[in-house]
């Protein structure tokens, strides 16, 4: 294990440290940006896809992120393990993004380097951890990469000649987090509020909410192109994301999210009564 400077410098910097030079990243159908954008700066190529491929081609890559950003979808054990095995037969590193494993709502997220899921050790994987969320600790920049120790050590020569060094300082306050799981109850049950007030708020304005079991946020549709939905949002006072930030799939929902304060979060549930 290694600690990194937040996940999102990892995510967009990870094919460059393992040295790949060439060939096809998978990514989620539906997926946070930064998938597409450290392909794209290690000059490779992007596929979308939620599942294992029958032919491997050049895919020298998998990215997983269950809970899903911005979607909320989680992956079952059974998926995980096809997707283990797949990475495995065909000698591809499978890597989860796994920093809202903490906030499972309807349903308990699974680590791919669970042993019901990665089995006796974690070759081939890794998964991607970070402490702003479950400890809104974002200006931290306190991430995690753990899994398959060669693949590990390979990022991690690579990343010490860059200068990607976590301050001490920051080391000793992500031990403390991990080491404190009081506080993220505490801030699970703060956004179990937020969600419940929120979700309840936009089912009854007329909005539908897919997915959604986890994260910290509702992905929602209204049967309409996503900026449709972002006007009549915004003519309520209200932002959100639209999909199509987050791939052509997403062109019919709009991602809101659940880390606005309580006093924002009740103003946005009086205007969607309104």
């Amino acid at each position: 294990m290694i600690p990194t400077v937040g996940s999102k410098e990892l995510v967009a910097l990870l094919p460059t440290l393992l040295g790949l030079r060439s060939g096809t990243v998978l990514i989620p159908e539906v997926a946070y940006p930064t998938y597409e954008v450290g392909a794209v700066v290690a000059g490779l190529t992007v596929r979308r896809t939620d599942a294992p491929p029958a032919d491997p081609g050049d895919v020298v890559l998998v990215w997983l992120n269950s809970p899903g950003n911005p979607h909320g979808r989680v992956l079952t054990d059974v998926q995980l393990r096809d997707w283990a095995g797949w990475g495995r037969a065909h000698g591809v590193p499978v890597v989860a993004d796994e920093c809202y494993v903490e906030l499972g709502w309807d349903v308990q997220p699974r680590s791919l380097l669970h042993p019901d899921v990665a089995g006796r050790d974690h070759a081939g994987l890794l998964a991607v951890h970070s402490l702003s969320k479950q400890s809104t600790a974002a200006g931290y920049r306190a991430g995690l990469l753990s899994g398959d120790p060669v693949l590990v050590r390979r990022v991690w020569e690579t990343r010490r000649h860059l200068g990607l060094l976590v301050p001490t300082p920051v080391q000793a306050a992500m031990a403390a987090a991990l080491a404190d799981d009081e506080h993220v109850a505490a801030q699970r049950e703060r956004y179990r509020r937020r969600r419940e007030r929120l979700a309840a708020a936009v089912r009854a304005s007329g909005a539908r909410i897919d997915h959604s079991e986890a994260g910290l946020y509702l992905w929602v549709t209204r049967d309409e192109d996503c900026w449709t939905t972002i006007d009549w949002l915004a003519g309520l006072g209200i932002v959100a994301a639209p999909g199509t930030f987050y791939g052509p799939a997403g062109s019919r929902h709009v991602r809101m999210a659940l880390t606005a304060t309580d006093e924002r979060v009740d103003a946005a549930v009086e205007r969607l009564a309104g």
